[in-house]
């Protein structure tokens, strides 16, 4: 667990809003992360997760991933979507978890699919 102590990413600012309005600036959209799931064959399912912010490293996220959820998962390059993370089973609860326990993202932009 030490290893992932170095994974807490501070994407939030306390005093942003107030900075961006001041200046007259607008806040950019926040960008809202998909985690789908997707049946394959019999009870199989894979879970797949895009929308995730370009300045992350998602090679040490999946890393972290694959230790805490004892799973294995890629990373594919889609030309209109982006990189999205690929893990085996249905892990949408665990991924949300993990990335708020992470500071990956807020609950606010976790959008989970699926039955």
């Amino acid at each position: 667990m030490a290893a992932l102590q170095n994974m807490m990413f501070q994407q939030s600012n306390v005093f942003d809003d107030e900075d961006n309005h001041e200046s007259g600036q607008q806040r950019r959209p926040r960008s809202i992360v998909h985690i789908r799931v997707q049946q394959r064959n019999g009870k199989k399912s894979i879970t797949t997760v895009q929308g995730l912010a370009d300045d992350l490293d998602l090679v040490k996220i999946l890393k972290a991933l694959k230790k805490t959820l004892n799973t294995n998962g890629t990373i594919l390059n889609d030309e209109e979507f982006g990189e999205i993370l690929n893990m085996q089973g249905d892990q949408r609860k665990a991924i949300a978890e993990f990335f708020c326990t992470y500071r990956i993202c807020e609950p606010a932009e976790i959008k989970i699919h699926g039955f």
